[in-house]
């Protein structure tokens, strides 16, 4: 069986991971410092680091350490309800502006890859939102072009079960890249394991109609069954979360069709990403050797393609 770090680069949302940091303030370079002190990881994500002195020091470790750096404007946009797709002009311009705001910050901190989401899902009107999410994203990318050489990804989310995008489906997802990579060839789409329950698509289906336009790959868990359960919804539980949707099996599953659709394989490193997040006190150090431990079970069951023996 091949080493999976041959066919990939496994990366982590460190903002999910450790929460705490997720508004830009908290242990950032601490826990910054953790990953990349974790050889099994060579990727990571992060968001805006309000302290300037704290977002050098990370820029440097990140560095020093040769990892590839993703930067993730999600937690910006929905801290501030940003909505790049709103019908109101100047809701949109302050979305265009935060985002943009995250752009400089992602230069600053070394990334290469940077994910955004697009905004509510409007009652009516739809294709009117998605020209307006398009126009968005084409000055947005002017925007990351007009800097170096920052890559966009639009990340796709649920539509109906927790945070309502409008990019929801990943067939509506590659309407809007089409036409953004008549601008900007590089434009990509990320798709997420744990988003795929909500969306109620399963991963060969979303990885094969995405599979000209995804960039960046999320692994992760999600919880749908009980809205009073506290991992209810986008909260990225770990795998096999009492009652949730995503485990060995499934994320094996996820792992084959990436092989299928080539973003995966052997000498390939595309990123693939724990996006994953403690439920209550559960400590997230321990949530995260859980995520590594998951990923080779289903990593060795791509290969056996034995059942998976479910750890829920």
């Amino acid at each position: 069986m091949s080493n999976l770090h041959d066919s990939m680069k496994v990366g982590i949302v460190h903002f999910m991971a450790y929460p705490q940091t997720m508004g830009g303030d908290g242990p950032t370079v601490e826990t910054i410092k953790k990953i990349v002190l974790d050889d099994f990881f060579s990727g990571i994500e992060i968001t805006s680091i309000n302290n300037p002195e704290d977002r050098k020091e990370a820029a440097g470790i990140l560095e020093t350490g040769r990892m590839t750096v993703g930067f993730g404007a999600q937690p910006i946009l929905l801290r501030n309800k940003g909505n790049l797709n709103s019908f109101n002009e100047e809701e949109r311009r302050f979305a265009i502006e935060l985002v943009k705001s995250g752009i400089d910050q992602a230069y600053e901190l070394g990334a290469s890859k940077f994910g955004f989401l697009s905004g509510a899902k409007p009652d009516s009107q739809e294709d009117l939102a998605l020209q307006l999410l398009t126009d968005s994203i084409k000055e947005l990318s002017a925007y990351a072009k007009s800097k170096g050489n920052l890559v966009l990804s639009l990340e796709t989310f649920d539509d109906e079960t927790d945070k309502k995008c409008l990019i929801g489906s990943n067939v509506l997802a590659v309407e809007v890249a089409k036409e953004v990579r008549k601008q900007d060839p590089a434009f990509g789409l990320m798709l997420d394991l744990s988003h795929l329950p909500m969306q109620r698509e399963t991963s060969i289906e979303a990885l094969t109609v995405a599979r000209d336009y995804i960039n960046h790959a999320h692994i992760g868990n999600c919880y749908i069954k009980d809205p009073a359960d506290p991992a209810y919804g986008d909260q990225h539980p770990r795998f096999g979360y009492p009652g949730s949707e995503n485990d060995v099996e499934e994320l094996a599953e996820y792992l084959r069709a990436l092989l299928e659709i080539g973003y995966i394989g052997e000498g390939i490193k595309n990123v693939v990403a724990f996006e994953v997040k403690p439920v209550g006190n559960e400590s997230p150090d321990i949530v995260i050797a859980q995520s590594k431990r998951t990923l080779i079970d289903a990593w060795s069951l791509v290969h056996s393609r034995k059942p998976a023996v479910s750890l829920k």
